[in-house]
């Protein structure tokens, strides 16, 4: 079946933060009619919702038909989807196969994720049920103390150095500076991520993406379509999927997150395109260990050299592989079910050209890589400014 190529022709996005007087409806809202308005539509054929965590958080499910009627668009099909951390990025996997596929010609992909209406314990317990439930949580291991593993796996068997990895801290922090939608807007040095308070040894408070809230939105079209709607289409070259055993203890080999390694190749080879086509990179990076991990398995660096490139600067902005432009998860923010999303939206400005302060000199194609669990989903999403 020939299959349409799809530009992304909108964006829309709230600040992210502690919205405590704002629901899960009024972000999404004001995404939507942002991404709406950016362009210059008043419907959409479909609506796909990225959120993981409304039926623990809020007591709520039906979000489709929730959301769809907030925005005054009760009709149109509409569902939630669900992978984890990964939810956002599959929310575009499947508005773009709807795209591509010719069953509807513009689509919404938003995400959404309330995360501070419940304490910190409440929240943890719902971020657990990206693992095996049964199993490893109720075993007593939390979803940092899993990532903590590799952590520590990887320093001893590639010779990282603590500092090493907290680099990719510093690095989203300095890129956040700049980013008016960002949750933390400060720098931090090495030496404050590595004196934060411990969570589980060895991951310090800082290397941890913060509990946030916030809601994005995309509108998707068909590429030969999208200059009735925008000077600037992004088209989507590829958007893979790939999953691996949920559980790291399961795995062969658990500092290769095999479901990144298979969805990036699927991807590169869909696009026609080597790592090396790459400019801008957005990583899943809800902790530092695996931004580093993450540049290994997208092929940017060989195995257990992913550190080096973080240590030798090669993921700023004036690096060879700039990586989380505008402050990636740990600074921009991480609302779960909204975050692939946003990575969308960060590489969208950067490659129309709008990043402000944070503009790229070469910004033509970019990679989101978006991960659910540790690695259990993984939604690769390539990017590039349309001719």
């Amino acid at each position: 079946m020939s299959m349409r190529r799809v530009a992304i022709v909108g964006i829309g996005y709230t600040k992210i933060g502690e919205h405590w007087g704002r629901s899960l409806r009024d972000l999404f809202v004001e995404a939507a009619l942002k991404a709406m308005d950016d362009a210059g539509v008043e419907r959409v054929d479909a609506l796909y919702v990225g959120n993981m965590m409304s039926a623990s958080l809020q007591e709520q499910e039906h979000l489709g038909a929730l959301l769809a009627g907030d925005i005054g668009l009760s009709g149109i099909p509409a569902c939630k989807v669900e992978a984890a951390c990964a939810s956002g990025g599959m929310s575009i996997h499947q508005a773009y196969l709807a795209v591509a596929s010719g069953e509807y010609d513009i689509v919404m992909a938003a995400g959404v994720e309330k995360m501070t209406d419940r304490l910190t314990p409440e929240v943890t317990l719902s971020l657990a049920m990206a693992e095996d439930r049964e199993y490893v949580i109720f075993s007593g291991a939390t979803f940092v103390g899993l990532n903590a593993l590799l952590h520590r796996l990887y320093m001893h068997k590639y010779g990282a150095e603590p500092e090493d990895i907290a680099l990719v801290a510093v690095n989203d922090h300095e890129n956040a500076v700049n980013t008016p939608y960002a949750h933390f807007r400060n720098r931090v040095s090495v030496e404050t991520v590595l004196s934060s308070p411990m969570i589980a040894d060895p991951i310090h408070l800082f290397e941890c993406a913060p509990i946030s809230d916030g809601a994005a939105a995309l509108i998707l079209c068909p590429l030969d379509k999208a200059r009735k709607f925008t000077d600037t289409p992004i088209e989507i070259e590829a958007s893979t999927v790939s999953t691996d055993r949920l559980s790291v203890h399961e795995r062969d080999d658990p500092l290769t997150l095999m479901a990144i390694v298979r969805a990036a190749r699927k991807a590169y080879e869909k696009a026609k395109i080597e790592p090396k086509d790459i400019d801008f990179v957005e990583s899943h990076d809800a902790f530092t260990i695996l931004g580093v991990m993450t540049l290994e398995d997208l092929g940017f660096a060989r195995k257990g050299e992913g550190y080096l490139l973080v240590r030798e600067g090669q993921i700023a902005r004036d690096g060879r592989i700039p990586m989380n432009t505008m402050g990636g998860l740990k600074a921009r923010g991480h609302p779960i079910g909204a975050t692939g999303i946003y990575q969308a939206v960060d590489a969208v400005l950067q490659l129309r050209g709008e990043a402000g302060k944070n503009q790229l000199s070469k910004a033509e194609r970019g990679l989101i890589h978006s991960m659910g669990g540790v690695g259990g989903t993984v939604v690769i999403n390539i990017l590039r400014r349309a001719d």
